[in-house]
């Protein structure tokens, strides 16, 4: 019903930027939520930072200042600008959305991008 398409990852020096991008397509009447997650090896999938449909934002303590999420409406896209990276933010970066569908109608969907890998490494 839904496609999630991460891209943006990369190699990056400390201190640099990167941009990821979350594509959302399919069956979308609507999206309530969309969320970026990382998890680094051995680690817990955890949140990195959230956007609802009204554009409130969330963001881990560890980002904070540091990353920004946006949404492009009309693209049903997700970003998350990275900025002043650090090599602990090493870690495969996961979009998770929560939808409506046109079909079946007024369901509910969640579900999770195959991931991006951003390795901060100089």
């Amino acid at each position: 019903q839904v496609q999630l398409v991460e891209s943006g990852g990369g190699l990056v020096q400390p201190g640099g930027s990167l941009r990821l991008s979350c594509a959302a397509s399919g069956s979308i009447f609507s999206i309530n939520t969309m969320a970026w997650y990382h998890q680094a090896p051995g680690k817990e999938r955890e949140l990195v930072a959230s956007i609802d449909s009204g554009g409130s934002t969330r963001y881990a303590d560890s980002v904070k200042g540091r990353f920004t999420i946006s949404r492009d409406n009309a693209k049903n896209t997700a970003y998350l600008q990275m900025n002043s990276l650090r090599p602990e933010d090493t870690a495969v970066y996961f979009c998770y959305v929560i939808c409506n569908l046109y079909r079946p109608s007024d369901t509910i969907w969640s579900g999770w991008g195959k991931g991006t890998l951003v390795t901060v490494s100089s």
